[in-house]
């Protein structure tokens, strides 16, 4: 059992690595929608993803140790939780306390990255608020309104406001 503790917390503290390097990157990304940089977004993106892939492997380390406790336990895994599993270890205070910590700072680190996340969703939903509307404006400039001149069947005449016709006006 105290194995199974040690690698839980070595797992633990590994993802709160991965965790802490996949907040710099999104902390960097804020920046960088705000500038739009498209280029340096791909980039930071491709960089979050090997980020993603490390925290999934170790996820999944993290559940077949957590699957491993559980039986040693005689527990269901998918009821136990690390809150638990502290409360668990009262008369192992050092792997509580290390267990109790990392598990805080995890808790943390996670939190900051769907704040920063979620902030740079807003940014760029923004941005494409703002791409949409250009766009809008773009296609509206080109559909100007008709005028109410009259042919002689009382129809209008189709003539567009604000449309040059393609002559040089002399007048001026």
């Amino acid at each position: 059992m105290a194995s199974l503790m040690e690698d839980l917390i070595e797992v633990l503290n590994q993802e709160c690595i991965a965790y802490d390097e996949l907040l710099g990157l999104s902390s960097k990304k804020t920046p960088v929608i705000a500038a739009g940089d498209l280029e340096k977004l791909s980039q930071i993106t491709d960089e979050e993803q090997i980020a993603v892939g490390k925290i999934q492997k170790l996820e999944k380390r993290r559940v077949e140790v957590m699957t491993d406790i559980a039986n040693v336990l005689n527990k269901d895994v998918k009821t136990l939780k690390l809150t638990e599993l502290v409360r668990m270890l009262d008369k192992r205070p050092s792997e509580q306390k290390q267990l109790a910590q990392v598990r805080d700072k995890l808790k943390s680190i996670s939190q900051h990255v769907r704040i920063v996340n979620s902030q740079n969703q807003e940014l760029l939903e923004g941005s494409l608020e703002m791409v949409q509307f250009e766009m809008n404006i773009l296609q509206q400039a080109g559909s100007a309104p008709e005028t109410a001149n009259y042919d002689k069947t009382a129809g209008t005449m189709g003539s567009l406001i604000g449309t040059n016709s393609g002559r040089f006006d002399a007048r001026q």
